[in-house]
């Protein structure tokens, strides 16, 4: 019901869609479903497995460096979204509600938020390189280019601010 409220934020809504996302699909629990019931050369699995992307762990055998990497990704997707909903403009400064511009301000967002979390953490993880971090800030785009516009949908209609 918070998200057919008349009052509800661009930023607010893109904000919680993402953590939404980022906690229900970035589970350990879905990321090894996904890995297990679904075929990578399908579109459909491709996407299922994609929507683990941001994966957060608590238990693994990895290194705390590694454990501690993938959990800072999936927490900043959600703040980074957060942060380039409120600097994008067109969710804010749409003359009206619902319009194209609050849609592709969101998608913009999470793409943009996918892209820079995976490169700000590609650089703490082992034996970081430059082009690691490179291929890492595609995979985040990737990401957000296909899951971005789940945020894009949860921005329409949002209030702008001022009128």
């Amino acid at each position: 019901m918070a998200l057919t409220n008349r009052y509800k934020t661009a930023p607010g809504a893109g904000t919680l869609a993402a953590l939404i996302l980022v906690l229900v699909f970035g589970s350990p629990w879905y990321a090894d479903w996904a890995r297990d019931n679904t075929d990578p050369d399908t579109a459909g699995g491709w996407f299922l497995r994609l929507l683990a992307w941001p994966a957060w762990r608590f238990d693994s055998s990895d290194s705390i460096q590694e454990i501690f990497a993938a959990d800072l990704k999936a927490i900043l997707v959600v703040v980074l979204t957060a942060v380039f909903l409120y600097l994008l403009p067109g969710s804010q400064l749409s003359r009206a509600r619902g319009t194209l511009s609050q849609f592709f301000a969101g998608w913009a967002a999470y793409v943009f938020a996918g892209a820079f979390a995976a490169l700000l953490t590609a650089l703490i993880r082992t034996n970081p390189s430059l082009l690691g971090a490179f291929q890492a800030a595609g995979d985040g785009a990737e990401y957000g280019l296909f899951v971005g516009w789940i945020i894009g949908i949860a921005t329409l209609g949002s209030w702008r601010g001022r009128r």
